[in-house]
Order: structure tokens, then sequence, then C-alpha cells
């Protein structure tokens, strides 16, 4: 009987090894998850990217050790549909997104939608958020209510305050807020310093909770005019301001990318830098570069929604690659899912994973094409393979002339698209040259795509309802 007693004693202890060893190996499986986001970068805004007088190091490094993506889209040229987009794995229409919340609106992000932070909760992930929100500031709506564990940082744009250059009755808003999870900390005066607490914030998340997976969204207010840089960067870059203030960025970078060595994560641990939209030109010496795109911010060109993306994972990703498919923003929710075990939200994403091209193992898009809606739920654009297509629509535009100084803008100007243009973007990534009357097919072709989207997601250029898109997130 003893013996019985011993042998049940060292196979149910045998048992319980191998378990905490599956669950060790499960736990080690699962990687880190960092996604940093700034807001209106341009595409040659990083050294890797072509920038000619700011110094990006980090990032530069940072593309060497992974994957550069040259054809990469935010999902639409504006803030908050555009952040929607990232942490839904949606169009933003489909959600009743439009645009970018003002502050002390009744409206946000629905709390039906699954966000990338809920998702990875669902696999006991610790999230945080530090940086900008911008998905509704009602305490409905904001971060702790929408999957995030941990939040620092402000609930919409920095320029949204009255101590903003351009003053008056658009800009008439209460002092800025910085939370820290449910409460106001402070309200802001000043932002000198908010990049270095942001990166303080993010750097003690990673130590914290380095022996558990997390999701940590970095999400840079600047270079989001009003300019703001501390005095370790000031003065220091060939750019003036707006380069300072990427040259902080980079910094930040770099301090993530350190904290993950010190504490042994750097082989597990995913990490995305990529922005929210374009360059916002009328602000010519405090804004980007989209260069050589056409136009920036507030359109659906090339230059308002085709953004620098770097993606580095050691473990899983070879280094050095430079990447030409096509992808967007609403690819990455899918693409954490199929990495991660996730499950994907039950309500229908737009989104596909693109791991396999992330991995090299195919160079085809799980996409037929990529919508670029503008305003109020306009069908701007289409991209279809090397084709980029636009319907007839109104757009803002500097038409050559040098944006403003000092931090004030100039006006835009508006033109109108009267008929159909195609650009081939293989040679024309500038979009100069207009070849539709020259690719009948191909024109015809994306015709089609748009009317099926429109039946989806809807057109108000064409009056188009859509049956798929859900309700905003409201307060009554």
């Amino acid at each position: 009987m003893k013996r019985n007693t011993a042998l049940l004693l060292i196979f149910t202890t045998t048992l319980l090894c191998c378990a905490d060893q599956k669950a060790e190996v499960a736990k080690s499986e699962k990687p880190n998850v960092i996604i940093i986001f700034t807001d209106d970068q341009g595409y040659q805004d990083v050294g890797s990217f072509g920038s000619p007088d700011i110094k990006t190091p980090h990032l530069d490094q940072m593309a060497q050790e992974g994957i550069k993506l040259t054809d990469f889209y935010a999902a639409q040229a504006v803030c908050s549909a555009s952040r929607a987009a990232l942490l839904t794995g949606c169009y933003p229409n489909r959600l009743g997104v439009h645009g970018a919340f003002m502050p002390n609106s009744k409206q946000g992000l629905n709390l039906a939608e699954t966000t990338l932070a809920e998702m990875l909760k669902e696999i006991n992930y610790i999230t945080g958020i530090f940086g900008k929100w911008h998905l509704g500031d009602h305490p409905n709506f904001m971060p702790n209510n929408q999957g995030f564990d941990e939040y620092f940082g402000i609930p919409y744009s920095n320029d949204m305050w009255p101590y903003h250059p351009q003053q008056g009755p658009v800009f008439d808003f209460d002092p800025l807020p910085l939370f820290e999870n449910e409460t106001i900390l402070d309200t802001l005066t000043d932002q000198a310093s908010l990049t270095t607490q942001i990166t303080e914030r993010s750097v003690e998340f990673i130590a914290k909770n380095k022996d558990r997976p997390f999701f940590l969204y970095i999400a840079h207010p600047q270079p989001h005019v009003p300019l703001f840089v501390s005095d370790k960067f000031k003065g220091r870059s060939e750019r003036g301001l707006y380069g300072d203030v990427i040259m902080e960025i980079d910094w930040s970078v770099g301090q993530v990318l350190a904290a993950l060595k010190e504490n042994n994560l750097d082989e597990n641990t995913l990490v995305i830098f990529t922005s929210d939209n374009g360059p916002w030109l009328s602000y010519g010496d405090h804004a980007g570069s989209a260069h050589p795109l056409r136009e920036g911010k507030g359109t659906a060109f090339e230059g308002g929604q085709r953004e620098p993306c770097i993606i580095r994972y050691p473990g899983k990703i070879k280094p050095g690659k430079v990447i030409d498919v096509p992808m967007m923003a609403i690819d990455i929710l899918p693409t954490i899912a199929e990495l991660t075990g996730a499950m994907l939200p039950e309500n229908k994403i737009d989104g596909k994973s693109v791991w396999n091209i992330w991995t090299g193992k195919t160079d085809q898009s799980p996409h037929e094409a990529y919508y670029f809606y503008y305003h109020v739920n306009e069908l701007h654009g289409i991209r279809y393979g090397k084709w980029k297509l636009y319907f007839p629509h109104t757009y803002r535009t500097l038409n050559g002339r040098k944006g403003g100084e000092n931090g004030l803008p100039v006006d835009y100007e508006h033109n109108t698209i009267t008929e159909i243009e195609l650009y081939d973007l293989s040679t024309d990534m500038g979009e100069t040259t207009n070849v539709a009357a020259e690719n009948p097919e191909i024109v015809a072709k994306i015709q089609t795509l748009g009317d099926k989207m429109r039946a989806e997601l809807g057109d108000s250029l064409t009056d188009a309802l859509g049956a798929g898109s859900r309700s905003i997130g409201k307060v009554e």
C-alpha cells in the first residue's frame, strides 16, 4: 500500500510539473506588444524614410533590426477616426466615427466595440496607454472603460486648449487635463515635459510587468501643433523646432527598446512604430514633410494617409527587409490576434492578418483593395494593387503655396476633382500623372469595387447608406 501511495505521489507530482512547464511555455510564447503611434508625422520625417535634415538613429536602427513598410496606410487622414481603426481593426466609418472628437463631446467609441486592449485582456494581458486617447472624453468612453488597465495622458489633441497660438472661438477650450486613469492630475499650461513623462511611464510599465504578457500603447501627442520639446532636445535639429520634436520622439523609442533589453524581453516583444495621419501642411515650418507624396493631413491622397511604419520582433521577424505590399492600420488587430492566439471580436471587422507578409512567407495581400474615406463618410479613393483611383470630390490644398511660420497656419484653398483620376503608384508615387484614360479596364474594375463598398459602408457623395455600418457611442 505504501509503495502504491508513493507511486501515486510521484505520478501526481510529475503531472503537476508538466502542467507548470506547459504553462510556462504557453506564457513565454505569448509576445509582448508595443505600438508607438505619433500624431501628424509626415512620411519623410524619419531618417530611413529619406529625411534630409532630421536625425533618427534609434528608429533607423529599429528598421535595420526589423522591417520597413513603405506602403503602409493610416485608415483615415484625421485623429479620432484613425485611432478608432487602429484599436478595432475596422474602417472608422463602419463604427460611425468621422473626423476628430472635440472636448466635452457626448460621443465616443461605442463600448460594444472590442478594442485591441480588450481582446488581449481576454488572454490575460496587462494593458496600458500612455499619451493621447481622443476616442471620447466623457468618462463612459475613456481608456479604463475600453480595456486599458493603466492610462496616463491627455484625452484629446494637444491644440484643444486656450494656450494655442491660434486663439479665438474655435480654440476657446478649458485648460488641457492630464489624466492618470480616471483622475485629473493637473491642467497643462506647458507641454514641454510631456514626451519625457510618457516615455518614463512606458519604461516603468515595461519593468513592472516583465513577468507577464503586456500590451503597451504609446500614443505621442507630438508632433501635432502646437509643438513642444524638452530642454534636452531644444535647438538640436537642423530642421528647427519640428525636427527637435522628432528627435525627442526618436529618443523615446530608444528608451523603450533599451528597457526591453534591460528586462530580457527583447526577443519576445513585437514593436510597431507608425503615425495616425500625414503632416498638417498649413502650419509650414511647424509641420512635417510627406515628400515625395501628394498633399497631407485631411486628404485621401498619399501624403494624407501613407505613413512611415517600422516593425521589430527579433524572435520572429528577420531583420533588414523592405516591404512594399500595401497594408493598413486595420490589419494590426487581426495580425496580433493570430500572433497571440487571441479570439477576434464578435463584431465584423475589416482588417486581415498580414503576419505572413511581415515574416516573408508571402508577398500577396489578403485584401483585394483598400478604401479611403474622409469627411462624413465620403468615399474619396481606392488602392487596388499598384493603382490608386480617386472619385470626384473636393479636397483642401495649399496649391503650391508655403505653409505658415512660427506656429501660425495659412488658410487652405479647395480644389475639386470633377472626373475620375487614376495613378500608377509603382512609377508615380507622387500622383502627378492621371492615367485613367489609358486604363479603362482598371478604372471599371475599381469602380465595381467602389460600388460594392458603398453597399457595405455607404458613401455620402452618392447618397449610398450602407448596410454594414454600426452606431457611434453616445451619452444621452
